[in-house]
């Protein structure tokens, strides 16, 4: 009898010659899973709670410390405490498997005390900060990092903590903490919670997806080279006001998901783990994959076992301890590609299945979205993926690795690919409805017109493209050259295109909603380390003398139409139109119309569109004047279809309607 696929292939017929590689995959995490926990009934989430045996706790009338370090001969526990001498009673005892282990009376540590581990190897020795820390802090003179102490009297207690994620649809506002603030500081986690989080919540987002919270020692690299995987940032506050600030945006509705870095790890050896014991190796692959060349960082070791346990504890950790509701993996092509995917163009399936794969990272990835979701059903997981790799965002069941969502990178691309190469007047419906509709059928996808990465210095976000330097002079309400006003439409129509035809979810980068203007470039040496350009200026949304404040007003009134209608996400897309001569598409979903006229010159009066028989009633334009426009349409007239013979039988009418150029308008239907 023939043994039956696994549905990613009942799902998709051509990947059937790959079946064999696919359920080998399946089978390798069901095999690795048995070897993690053995025979016993123990559940990923009972082997992931290295986090509570590891690292420095409170325990009984004392303090206990453990660490792996398997190529250690000695570790002492040193500083200020000791004068950062080595002291017999701040030995550690090494155990089995590579453990070391102290235990201290209560007087000899107390909160906020600042401390390292002093390892000796074969041949050498160095201060390291203890792999398992959950707190790091910069010394503001010496700029030297340490481990600190934090066990306050008074830990936070969290005040909501049956919280559940909406999700229909996601909603996701991509931020970074430090950053968020108008002045040229790095913002703190309280600053954010008063000042960013209400805006978010007024906006209509129901997500934040918050960057660069693992510790990093380089605040430059957006938090993408990290040191302490389980300490977050002390940059932004402590950890007690980072509790406050998710337990204060679940208290709003909104979900809070971390940008979680497993793909990587920073290089450095006194803050990081690039050489903690002498063992190069310890936690990255070696020879030539422990170095991944792009990034200039090093690539973990998902074939061994203690390494496996280090990041799906780490997974467990911020679910329990932060009450994160869920992460957004970094860097995924990079880990599923044993070349990092640099250089593949990923055109046919052969890409993903031709021994370029590391099967450990892939195996790694299942298991982490199985852990999650084990430890909180509700979580939210997301693949930055860029290859399409099939079945990421399926169940393991169906024979996927388990993300809930990937994302959509394609389309970013396509909309800075259409401006940067293409004049207006050769802008195609049908190429972007293809490129915003393009997914595999059975996976939930993140549509977004642009993140953080279109907003690096290098790069240019769609607004600054559309506009470029006239936003420097000629964004005062009245003072708008063409320019200008070619830049306002279209990033309404750009951004409500992407919205109107989500499967999943949608994502904005903080600003964005706004058409924030420039770049984004932390402070460095080349930039005199200046924050000029790493901050938000959200005093330009709150000017209603400026034409800024009209991006934002449409945006929040995209989001809240989409919103009201649940699940909008599962709502199947009709194209009911399109004509690239005329640069006009039209779709339907659950009622509602979408006409967009992408033209930059013509403007159609009764155009026609067969749908179904009804009464149709604006629910949102691009260019009424409270969002900019001209206000060339009377939103307020009632659209009835009008009967043709020739489409009777059919079920459909004509639907006369005045486009105007460089427009968008969402009707709903009316029986």
């Amino acid at each position: 009898m023939k043994k039956q696929n696994l549905p990613i292939i009942q799902n998709d017929p051509w990947l059937e010659p790959y079946a064999d590689a696919i359920d080998g995959r399946h089978q390798a995490v069901i095999e690795k899973q048995k070897e993690l926990l053995g025979s016993s009934d123990k559940t990923l989430s009972d082997f992931a709670s290295g986090y509570m045996y590891f690292g420095l706790h409170q325990e009984g009338e004392g303090w206990v410390l453990r660490e792996w370090a398997p190529n250690a001969t000695a570790i002492y526990l040193v500083g200020p405490f000791t004068y950062w001498l080595e002291r017999e009673e701040f030995k550690m005892k090494k155990l089995d498997y590579g453990i070391w282990e102290l235990h201290l009376g209560r007087e000899f540590l107390a909160h906020g005390d600042i401390y390292k581990l002093r390892v000796h190897w074969e041949g050498g020795s160095g201060d390291r900060i203890p792999a398992w820390t959950t707190r790091v802090v910069q010394d503001e003179s010496t700029h030297i990092f340490s481990a600190q102490v934090w066990a306050p009297t008074k830990p936070y207690a969290f005040k909501h903590t049956q919280f559940k994620p909406h999700t229909d649809p996601l909603l996701i506002y991509e931020c970074h903490i430090g950053m968020a603030q108008e002045g040229e500081v790095v913002g703190t986690y309280r600053e954010f919670q008063d000042n960013v989080l209400p805006r978010v919540v007024a906006q209509g987002y129901n997500c934040l997806q918050v960057m660069a919270i693992q510790e990093h020692p380089y605040y430059g690299s957006f938090g993408y080279h990290v040191s302490s995987l389980f300490a977050p940032s002390s940059r932004f506050g402590t950890p007690d006001e980072l509790k406050e600030l998710i337990d204060t945006a679940h208290g709003m509705g909104v979900a809070v998901i971390i940008d979680l870095v497993h793909s990587h790890a920073v290089k450095n050896e006194l803050e990081g783990l690039g050489n903690f014991a002498g063992d190069l190796n310890q936690f990255f692959y070696p020879g030539d994959r422990r170095v991944h060349k792009l990034w200039d960082s090093l690539c973990f070791d998902y074939g061994k076992n203690e390494v496996v346990h280090f990041l799906l504890s780490n997974c467990k950790y911020w679910l329990e301890e932060f009450k994160f509701d869920g992460f957004r993996f970094d860097g995924v092509t990079s880990m599923l590609y044993l070349d990092h995917g640099l250089g593949e163009a990923f055109t046919n399936y052969d890409d993903y299945y031709n021994g370029n794969q590391d099967d450990n990272a892939i195996t790694y990835l299942t298991l982490a979205n199985q852990l999650i979701h084990q430890v909180n059903p509700d979580a939210i997981t997301i693949a930055e993926e860029v290859s399409g790799m099939p079945g990421l965002a399926l169940t393991f069941a169906e024979g996927g690795y388990g993300f809930n969502y990937r994302m959509a990178m394609n389309i970013p691309d396509y909309w800075i690919k259409t401006i940067k190469e293409l004049k207006d007047e050769e802008w195609k419906p049908s190429s972007m409805f293809w490129e915003v509709t393009n997914r595999r059928a059975d996976e939930r996808t993140i549509s977004y017109s642009e993140s953080h990465d279109q907003a690096l210095v290098g790069d240019k976000t769609i607004i600054f493209r559309l506009i470029d330097s006239d936003m420097y002079w000629h964004m005062q309400k009245g003072d708008e050259t063409d320019k200008v006003r070619r830049g306002i439409a279209l990033h309404k129509m750009i951004n409500l295109l992407t919205l109107s035809t989500i499967n999943g979810g949608f994502l904005n980068f903080m600003g964005n909603e706004f058409g924030h203007p420039e770049w984004v470039d932390f402070p460095r040496e080349g930039n005199g380390w200046s924050h000029k350009y790493a901050r938000r200026q959200w005093s330009l949304a709150d000017n209603e003398n400026l034409n800024y404040h009209y991006l934002s007003d449409f945006n929040e009134a995209m989001l809240q139409l989409v919103r009201s209608y649940p699940n909008f996400q599962d709502f199947k897309i009709n194209q009911i139109w399109h004509d690239d001569a005329d640069q006009v598409l039209a779709f339907e979903r659950n009622g509602l119309l979408f006409v967009f006229n992408f033209s930059p010159t013509s403007s159609f009066t009764d155009y026609g569109l067969l749908v179904k028989p009804g009464k149709y009633a604006v629910q949102l334009n691009t260019d009424t004047k409270a969002f900019g426009g001209f206000g060339f349409v009377d939103d307020s007239i009632e659209h009835f279809t009008q009967g043709d013979p020739l489409y009777k039988k059919e079920k459909k009418e004509w639907l006369k309607l005045y486009l105007p150029a460089r427009s968008a308008l969402i009707l709903k239907w009316f029986k």
